[in-house]
């Protein structure tokens, strides 16, 4: 059984790209997959049913790539499951809408990302249960994963 690591990645951090590499023996989650039924519809079992997938996936691969929301954080912490959150530094706003532009998020996502910004890591550092990991200028999860 391998020992598992559940890394909770603020969008654009690498977690896709990195999955994608192959380097690692990695899962790369995307809630939206557990989160909606169809566009404009909540499955109703979310996050439920994202944590069962994660548990059940943990001891089978190195790495666990999840999202950062607020609902998926408290989720993890509350079904005792240790993560690790990887998010920017605040003053990256610029860089990282500039990450979602390049990799072709839609505006609507991008702006309720910037618009949310300052929130979204404000509340990220505000965590005592992760363990905390803050990225700076030009930096992805692949500059601190260990091989």
């Amino acid at each position: 059984m391998k020992s598992t690591r559940v890394i909770s990645g603020f969008p654009g951090v690498g977690k896709s790209e990195l999955f994608k590499s192959d380097r690692y023996n990695a899962l790369d989650s995307d809630s939206s997959s557990f989160s909606w039924v169809r566009e404009g519809v909540r499955h109703p079992d979310f996050p439920n049913n994202y944590m069962e997938h994660i548990k059940e996936n943990i001891g089978n691969v190195d790495y666990i790539f999840v999202s950062s929301h607020d609902i998926v954080r408290e989720a993890l912490r509350e079904n005792g499951i240790e993560y690790t959150l990887v998010y920017p530094s605040i003053e990256l706003k610029e860089e990282y809408l500039q990450r979602y532009i390049e990799r072709g998020n839609n505006e609507g996502f991008i702006s309720f990302i910037s618009s949310s910004w300052d929130k979204f890591i404000e509340d990220i550092e505000r965590e005592n249960y992760p363990k905390l990991i803050k990225l700076g200028a030009n930096e992805y999860l692949s500059n601190i994963i260990q091989t």
